[in-house]
């Protein structure tokens, strides 16, 4: 009996050798749910049932779901007997299930409709230009927008205007935002603060409160995993050895090379790699360079890669300045999904 071949060794790539180029209609085809949300529904959401929002969140969405008819289902209830709004807007903490319950709404919608997180559609924007934008996404029935961010006031009305002439149009809108944990309450969530910024239309969107505490720090440390040189080459090599194709980069060269990539090709930038690896982390204290690792973050916790990491924990790299500023919010969702991508502590797949 002939003997099974090993794994081919693949040579350990770097992301800093990649300069992808995205089109406007590359990124309408990405305008949909991530992968660990591809079978995302109602049915396979669950609800902390310490937190009874969750579930009335649940019961709101299907109310919201005019294409469905009568809602019913198996987290049905008796509906309020008033019109629905065109809007929605889901407010909570990190990891309560806003983006599993977005998604679920998305797949069960008729087409054309389109889900993305805020960034996408404005880099949509920048290629495509504001009036072809509008031209691509009239006649949606639903577009969804994952972490509508609120810190940018030049595209935050960019979004809104691009929104009111959509809903005008007959598309129906559904929005998450993330906003920092607070045992205390203060500053818990963002529903003021959405409302106030897209005020021109705020009456067209109904604000869903979701309490709860985030999924992926329930059983981890809360700390970012980080190994030592040696074990970080041991690592690295094993995995090459066994065919994974892993990327090797230094923290800093990676710094650097996102600065010449636009966040909208980040997707590209990470397309067919198992596991990033990042060697000699450190303490950043730049703030651009710290929003640019949140968006190539959120692209790599999207495609749910893995995270290898030497020097100091992912987690810690935001100092003191930027956690205590106005985009304090990005950097601890950013936080929480660092933990997440490093410990294995990996969002399991709506099925």
């Amino acid at each position: 009996m002939p003997e099974k071949a090993a794994p081919t060794r693949q040579l350990p790539l770097r992301l800093v050798d990649r300069s992808p180029s995205i089109t406007g209609a590359e990124i309408v085809a990405e305008l949909v749910p991530p992968p660990q949300f591809e079978h995302a529904s109602f049915e396979s959401y669950r609800p902390d049932l310490d937190y009874p929002s969750q579930l009335d969140a649940v019961e709101r969405l299907n109310a919201f779901a005019a294409w469905r008819g009568r809602p019913g289902g198996f987290f049905s209830r008796a509906r309020r007997a008033k019109p629905e709004l065109p809007g929605i807007y889901l407010d909570g903490g990190f990891g309560v299930g806003k983006t599993h319950l977005l998604a679920a709404l998305w797949h069960g919608a008729p087409g054309p409709k389109y889900f993305g997180t805020f960034i996408e559609y404005t880099a949509l924007v920048g290629a495509l230009g504001y009036a072809e934008t509008v031209k691509e996404l009239t006649g949606a029935k639903l577009i969804c927008i994952d972490e509508f961010e609120l810190d940018d006031p030049g595209d935050t009305m960019l979004m809104t205007r691009l929104l009111a002439e959509l809903i005008a149009s007959g598309t129906r809108v559904a929005a998450t935002s993330n906003t920092p944990p607070n045992s205390l309450g203060e500053g818990r969530f963002a529903a003021a603060d959405f409302l106030r910024e897209i005020s021109a239309m705020s009456s067209n969107f109904e604000t869903v409160r979701i309490d709860g505490l985030d999924y992926r720090r329930r059983d981890a440390s809360g700390q970012a995993a980080t190994v030592g040189p040696e074990e970080f080459a041991a690592m690295t090599d094993a995995l090459a050895g066994r065919g994974s194709r892993v990327s090797v980069d230094d923290f800093g060269a990676l710094m650097r090379h996102l600065s010449t990539v636009h966040p909208s090709k980040y997707i590209k930038m990470i397309a067919g790699i198992d596991v990033i690896a990042l060697r000699n982390v450190y303490l950043l204290t730049d703030q651009t360079d710290a929003l640019r690792l949140v968006a190539f973050i959120d692209r790599v916790y999207d495609a749910e890669i893995p995270i290898i990491a030497s020097g100091m924990p992912l987690h810690d790299v935001f100092d003191a300045e930027m956690m205590g500023g106005g985009y304090r919010k990005k950097y601890q969702r950013s936080q929480s999904r660092m933990v997440a991508l490093s410990t294995g502590e990996l969002p399991p797949h709506a099925e």
